[in-house]
């Protein structure tokens, strides 16, 4: 996975080291000029997304040449939905409107280091950082420098997907060679945007372990070309998003959003579970640890028991989670029911869990439905998972909408609260999803200890 903490200092050297090449000065200051003429839009950017102005300058050269009429996130128009990735997003009525909307894509909303390391880690994420692995200084970042291409650097390009050219030269000027000529001639950019706190993760690092996990299940499911498993959401990625969703009925945006990560899981897990000989293997391994528990060796079949063994006995709940996995007939033991119901089913998997984990007779899981104490936990108990799945939904529907507070009806209202609360899907889904889990997890405590309420009759 990509870090940020091991390319900081490589970051901190190159920009005290940087100096344009005389002869793409002018060019340099050129291009500079054209950004600081569009300040007083870029501010309102930042007034509402907490980017910094020059940040979002940057970002508009490289994706459309400061075209105002184009979303930031890919240089489309505005003027309709985008087709390439990401998709789905807009029409926009402004360009500040889309720029906000490209940055909440980027997980930027929320974000506190804005010093020049950061800057140019989530600049060069824009474009790949296959160039470290080359042994070259990015031309995204350094082209028109003195630390990219000869005499002083190495040169190289990729000039398409996987192909890199080491004799070839980047003509374009790089995102940091335009930033030092925008602060020769803007003496408001600083640069001391680091954060208050130095151990904060930012949202973006906070989403990288999650894009890991798909990154790494997407090439399980056969993505063509490999993706490089770096925690980045770079366009590789969200193209095998694109592709996952086409092929799954999903909206295609190539965003990792709530519903397509599940998918993607659940796909994963679907493809473990059919992959030959692989669950046989698994229940070989537990009926031969049955096996060694009893005090004999492992054997190719388990000879029937004698006498019926008893309810508590953790040889008999193995061998019951065999039954129900495979489907086979009732093992000896107590009378069960030809075709348990799902729950039924799910009850006897506690048990077993009960029986091998429990200490001192107490149950396990004793602890979950008093957690927060007796009163709020009566106030909590059997609402827990509606109100996990609601704060998920609605957190994912604040996550896909543009802040426009300046729109009518519920659209203004909703972009209301996602401009006053910036990186609200960063806290609020984990929040969500633990609160479904803790309420799962309370309904297995019911069930493992018996005090679960009577089905409701059905009429």
């Amino acid at each position: 996975m990509i870090s940020f903490e091991n390319f900081k200092s490589e970051y901190e050297r190159n920009w005290a080291s940087l100096e344009i090449r005389p002869s793409r000065l002018a060019e340099a200051n050129a291009v500079a000029r054209k950004a600081i003429n569009g300040k007083a839009t870029y501010q309102q950017i930042e007034r509402l997304s907490g980017v910094p102005w020059y940040f979002a300058a940057l970002c508009h050269y490289r994706e459309s040449n400061f075209d105002f009429d184009t979303y930031l996130g890919n240089g489309e128009s505005l003027h309709r939905v985008t087709c390439i990735v990401p998709k789905g997003r807009g029409p926009f009525a402004t360009f500040v409107d889309g720029a906000v909307d490209a940055f909440r894509v980027e997980n930027f909303i929320g974000a506190q280091d804005w010093g020049i390391a950061r800057i140019l880690f989530r600049l060069e994420a824009f474009n790949g950082f296959g160039y470290h692995a080359k042994g070259c200084n990015s031309p995204y970042l350094y082209g028109g420098s003195t630390l990219y291409g000869p005499p002083e650097a190495r040169a190289g390009k990729f000039v398409r997907d996987h192909v890199f050219d080491a004799d070839h030269v980047d003509s374009q000027l790089g995102t940091a060679v335009i930033l030092r000529a925008m602060m020769s001639l803007d003496s408001s950019i600083t640069l001391d945007g680091s954060p208050q706190f130095s151990n904060r993760a930012e949202p973006e690092d906070d989403a990288a372990s999650t894009i890991t996990l798909m990154q790494q299940a997407l090439n399980k499911l056969g993505a063509n070309p490999p993706l490089v498993e770096d925690g980045i959401s770079g366009p590789r990625t969200k193209a095998a998003v694109s592709q996952f969703q086409q092929q799954n009925g999903l909206r295609d945006t190539g965003l990792l959003d709530a519903a397509t990560v599940a998918a993607i899981t659940r796909a994963t897990q679907a493809g473990s579970a059919v992959q030959g000989g692989d669950l046989s293997q698994a229940l070989k391994r537990l009926e031969d640890l049955a096996q060694l528990l009893r005090g004999g060796t492992p054997q190719a079949t388990t000879p029937p028991a004698t006498t019926p063994p008893a309810v508590s006995d953790p040889i008999n709940l193995f061998e019951r989670l065999f039954s129900l996995i495979n489907k086979t007939a009732p093992v000896p033991g107590p009378v069960t029911p030809t075709s348990p119901a799902p729950v039924d089913q799910l009850k006897q998997v506690v048990d077993l869990l009960s029986t091998l984990l429990n200490k001192d007779s107490k149950p396990v899981l004793g602890q979950v439905n008093g957690a927060l104490g007796e009163t709020i936990g009566k106030l909590l108990d059997g609402k827990k998972t509606a109100l996990g799945i609601g704060g998920s939904v609605l957190t994912a529907l604040l996550s896909s909408v543009t802040a426009s507070p300046n729109a009518g009806g519920i659209a203004g209202l909703l972009g209301t609260i996602v401009s006053a609360v910036p990186g609200l899907g960063q806290f609020a889904m984990p929040i969500s999803l633990a609160l479904t889990a803790w309420g799962v997890l309370g309904k297995l405590e019911k069930w493992a200890q018996g005090t679960a309420p009577p089905p409701k009759p059905t009429t």
